[in-house]
């Protein structure tokens, strides 16, 4: 059975926190979750268990911790002073279940809005009941002590203008709302709404077999739906102890690194729009309606995929797939080069983007930024290299790295990381063996036509594992991979059925926007915006 690396008692968790990163190096905390054991098959300490995920600075290693919170007071101490990701991993923690963090400075809802009368994800919270906000929160709760803190005083504040960016606005990148306090063309305080596109992802997982839930990850990261697939599957597949196919994996990091490819046109292109460079935008967004013709002849769809199968893959590679995907490959260089030869030595460009929106690179490590934005800010933080899976370990390829985290070397890391990308996608199609693209096991994957219409073994399989599900051992188990945006978890809790007891993703998302707020505050209002599109915020990925 799957279980967590520590529990501790509920009275020593922030102390033993404390020493796990001080003195273990656990110096990144990933992620914060609970799990309401009330409808789960064995007999726990308490209802509910707080579950919370750390990373090595080294990154190599990741330690999944819980404890048991009293089910009379739902009380726990918080480490919001460890940690400055634990600020909106805990208001999640509280939102969906409940779960007090004593010391919280500000612990309010964040995806669910603030007329929303009980917890969603507790076990006897209906999937079916949803609840309609009717009046707009001004955030004044928020702001005014932010203020406060900064010293501003009550007269002070009569003097600054308060100012909403989004949600319903072209430069919001999603539907996210920035309250902002000015001074002049300065942002001096920011304040981050969210929830405007939630939809319930961890509860749809819950009336979900495990396969039924993999249409729900394309629509997480909708600009790289594929390593949404890839991430959610390899988890799964982790817990049931299976190991795919060598084609199969080097399929999926083909279409995994042409995701990525898909994903940073898109920021890189929205970016230069929000500059005034709206010809960067075709040139580089041409190849990638390209790649989407690709998808969409590989998968039958072309923005969200559902490609990937537990055990495998829904379809091997079409005849003429390599000729189509060196196209492809083809026409990004050459849409990078066109583009870097408009901006590269352009004096407006750099002065837009050069020490704006800097990240430094203490505090995304603390606000537990990855992927892209961490490594601009020159820390090279990438699990295909630190944790290698799927044997990225034997392709040649660099991390791209920034020195200085501004957008400038956002928008670059992410032109290099197309190009590595290419690199490594290009290694693998000359790699890439034959044989099958599934794993032959009865119980995991879906048998043959020819087997469901030829003999009864095939058909009673079928019908099991469409009705039932694929049975995954009980247990729990957190499973990571390198997302477009960074590190995509999913943590996921088994109670030996075919649907999930419960799956949470880790947004690399979320948790960049947790750190937007301070990012931005000094700069003036044009260039929170350029910021924002340099961080590519997906609202499916941060909402769920």
């Amino acid at each position: 059975m799957l279980k967590p690396d520590m529990i501790v008692n509920s009275i020593d968790l922030k102390a033993t926190i404390k020493s796990l990163k001080e003195e273990q190096d656990y110096t990144i905390l990933l992620d914060i979750t609970a799990v309401d054991y009330l409808q789960y098959p064995d007999v726990t300490p308490s209802r509910f268990g707080v579950i919370y995920i750390l990373r090595t600075s080294d990154f190599k290693k990741h330690l999944t911790l819980k404890t048991y919170v009293n089910d009379t007071t739902l009380e726990i101490d918080s480490i919001t002073d460890l940690y400055y990701a634990a600020d909106w991993a805990e208001r999640e923690t509280f939102d969906q279940y409940g779960i007090r963090f004593k010391g919280h400075p500000n612990l309010k809802r964040v995806l669910n809005h603030h007329q929303f009368v009980g917890h969603p994800l507790r076990k006897d919270y209906p999937v079916t009941k949803g609840q309609i906000c009717t009046e707009t929160e001004d955030l004044m709760d928020e702001m005014v002590p932010l203020l406060k803190r900064k010293g501003y005083s009550e007269s002070d504040l009569e003097e600054l203008m308060m100012l909403n960016i989004g949600p319903s606005h072209p430069a919001s990148h999603g539907t996210i709302r920035n309250f902002v306090a000015m001074e002049g063309e300065t942002i001096t305080a920011c304040v981050t709404e969210i929830g405007y596109l939630h939809r319930g992802f961890e509860k749809a997982c819950e009336t979900h077999n495990y396969s039924q839930v993999i249409p729900y990850t394309d629509r997480l990261n909708y600009c790289s739906a594929m390593l949404n697939n890839i991430g959610y599957a390899k988890a799964i597949e982790d817990m049931l102890g299976i190991d795919i196919t060598p084609r199969a994996k080097m399929i999926r990091i083909i279409i995994g690194e042409l995701s990525r490819l898909t994903d940073h046109i898109v920021c890189n292109a929205a970016n230069m729009v929000d500059l005034g460079g709206l010809t960067n935008f075709w040139y580089i967004f041409a190849p990638r309606d390209k790649a989407y013709d690709l998808f969409s002849k590989l998968t039958g769809a072309r923005l969200t995929n559902s490609y990937t199968r537990i055990g495998g893959l829904e379809f091997d590679l079409y005849e003429g797939f390599a000729e189509d995907l060196e196209d492809v490959l083809k026409d990004v260089e050459k849409a990078i080069d066109d583009s870097l030869s408009l901006v590269a030595h352009n004096k407006i460009f750099q002065d837009r983007t050069q020490d704006v929106g800097v990240i430094d690179a203490k505090f995304a490590l603390d606000a537990g930024i990855t992927g892209p934005n961490l490594r601009a800010a020159g820390v090279p933080f990438d699990l295909r290299k630190d944790t290698p899976y799927y044997g990225y370990e034997n392709f040649d390829f660099d991390v791209v790295v920034g020195s200085h985290g501004d957008v400038y070397d956002r928008i670059m890391c992410r032109f290099e990381e197309m190009r590595e990308s290419m690199k490594i996608i290009r290694q693998a199609m000359k790699e890439l063996p034959d044989g099958p693209i599934n794993v032959d096991a009865p119980g995991i994957f879906l048998p043959s036509k020819k087997d469901v219409y030829g003999n009864i073994e095939g058909l009673m399989n079928q019908f099991k594992l469409t009705f039932e599900g694929i049975k995954v051992p009980k247990g729990e188990y957190y499973g990571a991979t390198e997302g477009a945006n960074g590190e995509l978890g999913f943590y996921t809790v088994s109670d030996g059925s075919g649907t999930p007891y419960k799956i949470k993703c880790r947004p690399p998302c979320y948790y960049a926007l947790g750190g937007y707020a301070r990012i931005v505050e000094g700069n003036m209002l044009a260039d929170a915006v350029v910021t924002m599109a340099s961080m590519n915020f997906i609202a499916g990925e941060f909402d769920r």
